[in-house]
């Protein structure tokens, strides 16, 4: 049963027959360890100074790469064919004596994957196992926002609602999914409240909350753990106990409770339309999305969409055929999928990897994949001859992340040199 208390006007209340939208539609799922760009923008956007930065100094960043000319079409601008590409360009034997001994490196175990195609025109440039299914890790993330953008679009806000009893005395917080939803969103929901239940002549109200949004368990199948709290359509800053923004944190084992006591902000998942709000649920939307854009989905799985499910299962294949279809002028819809991706050694989990001397530091966007024994990297990078590339490298059974990430890295590099 839902959670039921008495607030007093005074102290504040939720929304009466009110929406607020906030935030664009996110990945769902847990994050990694490391500081996520959408993350930390989600931070700055809490920030009551205004557009300034107030940021503590940090150490010294590398110098920023050399520019490389356009490659994509700029949203709205017509799409042009593709010019051919020069005689110069690395053909796939080049690359391979190239890339074949980074791939041997002992970092990353004996089971390792790759894939590079130039986005442009689909051309297939290596491959190395590239139909294999992986375990992917968080890498699956570009693949569940590829499936959510393509469905909901980049414009789509998710609605936190609050309803009125027909008494006028009892408002029920409706969890909706918006991982987003924080302190400052909810200060304007509930001064819009307060001012709706003074105009009613209401003084004192009950408050109880619907997480009825989503079904299925409520636990991922790893237990519990400091990279999620238990899966609810109502949550509050992550689950976080500590307020903290980013990484690891203890999570709470009551979120929806916790999210009705403090009112503060919301953190939930939403499943896409005809499918039950459920971990199965998504895992068909998202395979049906995915299908839609003809995606080569042989041996996928979509356990999850936050790739902690040692169950979720990539290629590197489709991976790159994923990358390559956001840069498709035809759906600009799925672009966020490359802008978003964190900068080699400026954002995101790349702010600590390569240096001011590796030839990928600004050039390789990419995300990241880990778990114990898994290490994977996939993204996009411009080659010397200002062609965009995608990428994908999946390694299992490594050693350790420090000698797997090094290796994945070298090999990003080794594109953009």
């Amino acid at each position: 049963m839902p959670e039921v208390r008495t607030w007093q006007l005074a102290a504040g209340a939720a929304v009466v027959g009110l929406a607020l939208a906030a935030g664009a539609v996110a990945a769902a799922g847990p994050w990694d360890s490391g500081q996520r760009k959408a993350e930390r923008e989600w931070a700055a956007a809490q920030s009551p100074s205004g557009g300034a930065h107030h940021q503590v100094p940090g150490p010294k960043r590398p110098a920023p790469a050399p520019s490389a000319p356009g490659v994509l079409t700029a949203l709205g601008a017509p799409a042009t064919a593709p010019a051919p590409a020069p005689a110069s360009a690395s053909v796939p034997g080049d690359l391979a004596e190239v890339l074949a001994p980074l791939l041997g490196d002992p970092g990353l175990g004996p089971v390792r994957t790759a894939s590079v195609v130039e986005v442009a025109t689909g051309r297939r440039l290596y491959e190395h196992g590239a139909a294999d299914p992986m375990t992917p890790a968080s890498t699956i993330k570009i693949a569940t926002s590829a499936a959510a953008l393509s469905a909901l679009g980049p414009d789509h806000r998710i609605p936190t609602t609050v309803v009125v009893s027909k008494d006028g005395e009892e408002l029920t917080l409706v969890g909706g999914g918006d991982p987003t939803l924080g302190r400052a969103a909810l200060g304007t929901l509930a001064d819009r409240t307060v001012r709706a239940l003074r105009d009613r002549g209401t003084g004192t109200v009950r408050l109880t909350y619907d997480t009825s949004l989503y079904s299925g368990t409520s636990r991922h199948p790893i237990g519990p753990n400091g990279n999620l709290a238990p899966v609810s359509a109502l949550m509050v800053g992550q689950g976080r106990i500590n307020q903290t923004a980013t990484g690891y944190a203890t999570r709470t084992g009551d979120p929806a409770g916790d999210a009705a006591r403090t009112f503060e902000r919301l953190l939930t998942e939403r499943g896409l339309a005809g499918e039950e709000a459920s971990f199965r649920g998504a895992e068909r939307a998202v395979t049906k999305q995915l299908a839609k854009l003809k995606l080569p989905l042989t041996g996928a799985r979509f356990a999850d969409g936050s790739g902690l499910n040692r169950a979720d299962k990539l290629s590197a294949g489709l991976l790159t055929a994923l990358l390559a279809r956001a840069a498709d002028p035809a759906h600009p819809e799925l672009r966020p999928v490359l802008t978003g991706l964190p900068v080699a050694g400026f954002s995101g989990t790349l702010h600590g990897r390569y240096g001011g001397t590796s030839p990928g530091t600004g050039l390789v966007r990419a995300k990241t994949g880990t778990l114990t024994g898994v290490n994977a990297l996939a993204g996009t990078v411009v080659a010397p001859d200002g062609r965009l590339l995608a990428f994908a490298f999946l390694a299992g059974n490594t050693p350790s992340a420090t000698a797997a990430e090094p290796a994945l890295d070298r090999l990003a590099a080794a594109l953009a040199s």
